[in-house]
């Protein structure tokens, strides 16, 4: 069974608020498999999916009061309402925006528990009539980030303790362990985070058969820019092609005149924010200067487009890459990869990575606010990892003083000067810290 760190945060909340939980995120992810695992520490576990049960949707229309809603629930489900030990989960609520407007009645009732699910909310859950601020939390979900596919595959957590503390106290890992870890990192450029993928591998250790289903979630996804965005369909399935190609490009930034040569950046938006809200891609953005806070600095139409899941960009590629990547084959462009597995780390873990580019000092890979400074990361696949002319021209910088730069590449860790060069999968420990809240009051006492 894999397990995911998702399962303890939804387990920690429902102990410390009454509030309800909404789970986001792409399609194929496993919300629905994390919600029903944790529905089984409840003596009743009711589930309503507004897909399958189209006729829920109906239902629940109208309704004006908790007492209502609960009525109507009562109607259609026939497993018990125990008050005070029935968790209720409303899935694919993206088709029933009304319940997710009814749910701080719910809770305002106390009768029972709930959470919630649903794919592309980013696209169809913006025009609530009533957003239930105060009665319900959102926790965004990913694929599985590098941490999660290794515990599954079999290393152990001690094994990972011993891998965080060399990051974090910027020691070298252990040769072997080093070299195992590589491994299982090129096997997670091919399999990636979907848990069906995930647990196919498991299963079989076949490499076609992981294939088979990344495609199957492929064609689900397209059917999905079909059927929720009819007019836009043929410009958003087209971004979503290029994503590989463009990554490939020299300098890996989505270049508009490749989609149509007349493009303009204000008629294909919507497209690009479809597929960001649908969590389906990840967007990267140009900043003027790697200065906090990094959002000010944000070029809106300069970007470049990474996949949500690594194992899906790999099966987008050539059939047949996959054991070349594994084997490290020299004639693939390693770089591209590797920048799509650190965005898809670094999104998981709560941070916006951004990228830098500037005429006179060049480009860096990722630029993200961590800790409250600015950590320039560049990613390298090759053995000239120390040739960086943009990072050591930022660096070098007075006017941005930065303290300290991340350069990840296949060797192991070692510092020289404020710059660590660490092994690619190393990017798992890039976290932010949980800092405790800050209190500041103005004394009025003179006035």
């Amino acid at each position: 069974m894999i397990k995911r760190k998702i399962d303890n945060y939804i387990k920690h909340y429902y102990e410390t608020t009454r509030n309800a939980l909404l789970v986001t995120g792409a399609r194929q992810i496993g919300k629905t498999f994390s919600i029903r695992q944790f529905g089984k520490t409840f003596k009743s576990f009711v589930e309503i999916n507004f897909i399958e049960m189209p006729e829920a949707v109906e239902l629940f229309k109208g309704a004006k009061s908790s007492s209502d809603i609960l009525l109507r629930l009562s109607t259609i489900t026939s497993v018990p309402l125990i008050k005070g030990e029935t968790l209720v989960f409303f899935d694919e609520v993206q088709q029933c925006p009304d319940i997710v407007t009814a749910i701080k009645f719910l809770v305002d009732d106390g009768s029972y528990r709930y959470i919630l699910s649903g794919s592309l909310l980013g696209v169809e859950l913006k025009d609530l009539r009533s957003e239930p601020v105060g009665y319900m939390g959102v926790k965004d979900m990913f694929p599985l980030d590098f941490e999660e596919f290794i515990s599954c595959v079999g290393i152990n957590d001690t094994i990972i303790g011993s891998l965080r503390e060399a990051w974090l106290n910027r020691t070298a890992v252990d040769e072997f362990v080093h070299g195992k870890i590589m491994e299982l990192f090129q096997l997670y450029l091919v399999v990636g985070g979907m848990p069906a993928a995930v647990n196919k591998y498991i299963e079989s250790n076949n490499l076609q058969e992981v294939m088979a289903v990344q495609q199957d979630i492929i064609r689900l996804y397209k059917r999905d820019i079909a059927q929720y965005d009819p007019s836009n369909k043929l410009y958003i399935e087209e971004i979503f092609n290029l994503i590989p190609p463009e990554l490939n490009a020299k300098n890996k930034r989505f270049i508009l005149k490749r989609l149509n040569e007349h493009a303009k950046f204000d008629r294909v938006e919507n497209s690009f924010l479809w597929l960001t809200n649908a969590g389906v891609a990840l967007p990267v953005y140009n900043v003027e200067e790697p200065k906090m806070p990094l959002l000010l600095a944000r070029s809106r139409n300069l970007f470049k487009l990474f996949q949500s899941d690594i194992g899906l960009l790999a099966s987008q590629y050539a059939e047949g890459i996959q054991m070349r990547i594994i084997k490290g084959d020299k004639d693939i462009n390693f770089g591209s990869i590797y920048e799509n597995a650190v965005a898809q780390e670094l999104v998981a873990h709560g941070i916006v990575p951004y990228y830098y580019n500037n005429k006179k000092r060049g480009e860096l890979d990722f630029v993200i606010e961590l800790n409250g400074k600015v950590l320039p990361i560049e990613v390298k696949s090759g053995k000239d990892y120390e040739t960086h002319r943009a990072l050591s021209n930022i660096m070098d910088c007075k006017e941005y003083d930065l303290p300290e730069a991340v350069v990840f590449n296949n060797d192991n860790l070692r510092i020289v000067g404020k710059i660590t060069y660490a092994p690619i999968y190393m990017a798992m420990f890039i976290e932010k810290n949980n800092v405790a809240p800050t209190f500041y009051k103005v004394d009025i006492s003179g006035l």
